[in-house]
């Protein structure tokens, strides 16, 4: 499969009114893979998310973690409202992208993957490096999604399942996060109901991270001191 070009009119979207350090992130190259998950090329980040190249078949490789701290709490975040796609919106601990750089493409052992996961944890969170080792980072499963933000930007993605049970320190970088907290397995189901019963006021989550609660999470949530029964190497979960 031949990588996807990115749209004469998508190349001229107006960035003037968004973030600058946002923005500048957008230079950053993401894996691009067919449907199978193999690697098709690179293309940045803007590109990556335009709805006008999603639409004509551009798909990157992503990444989700759900860390979970010894009393079996889930770390949320909720996105910055400097963030492009999904601003103020809750989600899991942290979701972004390997990227075209050393060792983030490795596919051995998900190790690229894995890589870029501690990155975002220190980037977003400011949980340092060594308090997340990269071998107790337990991959799970993939999903393939595709959801819009607004009119011009949107997210299609190969998405890694990533979990984690540690004691952190978190020191949220406030252009990433607006807020964070702990939650339990009743508290984030209030947090659901929230965000499912709407009106003007009403919590906003990211649809990736409805899409995992509605049909993996709760699950895993019951089971993290034996994830092995729920480890599925090969399977893509389609949610397109």
């Amino acid at each position: 499969m031949a990588a996807c070009k990115s749209s004469a009119a998508a190349n001229d979207v107006d960035l003037s009114g968004l973030d600058r350090a946002q923005v500048e992130l957008l230079v950053e190259q993401c894996i691009l893979v067919d449907e199978n998950d193999k690697v098709v090329g690179f293309e940045s980040k803007k590109n990556c998310h335009l709805n006008a190249n999603i639409a004509g078949g551009m798909l990157h490789r992503a990444f989700s973690v759900f860390l979970f701290n010894s009393k079996g709490e889930l770390l949320l975040q909720q996105r910055s409202k400097c963030k492009i796609t999904f601003p103020e919106c809750f989600t899991n601990t942290c979701c972004s992208h390997p990227l075209r750089v050393e060792g983030e493409a490795e596919e051995g052992g998900q190790l690229g993957v894995r890589r870029a996961a501690r990155r975002k944890l220190f980037q977003e969170l400011g949980i340092p490096g060594d308090q997340v080792p990269l071998d107790q980072f337990v991959f799970l499963t993939r999903m393939h999604y595709k959801a819009e933000s607004d009119a011009t930007w949107g997210e299609h993605e190969i998405d890694y399942i990533l979990l984690i049970q540690r004691d952190v320190c978190v020191a949220p970088n406030p252009n990433e996060v607006m807020s964070h907290r702990f939650v339990s397995q009743k508290d984030l189901q209030e947090l659901l109901q929230q965000a499912e019963a709407g009106g003007s006021d009403a919590i906003k989550i990211t649809p990736w991270f409805k899409m995992i609660c509605e049909t993996f999470l709760f699950k895993w949530w019951d089971n993290l001191r034996d994830l092995s029964p729920f480890v599925d190497l090969d399977s893509i979960h389609r949610m397109v």
